[in-house]
């Protein structure tokens, strides 16, 4: 695994789940954009109390910086093109707020 920072905004709904012996995690995906204007999805798994409660936090569309180890992955689309993916465990949510400069 890699230690990373990932920067981007929340996609959909971050989701709170059990695993086994019913330890809860949550769930979200990030969007975020390289520095050659892609979008990268990132799928984010937080089991620490403070990044799960975090993440669940926040909603659709909200800012956010993570800091976690990253799990570099390709994947392949329906047309048959390889796709590159990230997954994080999430160590550290940081939310952003967009009007902290106002």
């Amino acid at each position: 695994m890699i230690d990373g920072l990932i920067a981007g905004r929340i996609y959909g709904e971050p989701e709170q789940r059990r695993g086994k012996g019913d330890s809860p995690f949550v769930l979200a995906k990030v969007r975020a954009t390289t520095h050659e204007g892609e979008t990268l999805f990132v799928n984010v798994i937080a089991f620490d109390d403070a990044p799960r409660a975090a993440l669940s936090a926040l909603r659709d569309a909200d800012s956010v910086a993570i800091a976690g180890s990253l799990i570099p992955k390709v994947w392949t689309d329906k047309q048959g093109n390889t796709k590159p993916a990230l997954d994080l465990i999430a160590h550290r949510v940081l939310p952003v707020d967009a009007n902290a400069n106002d």
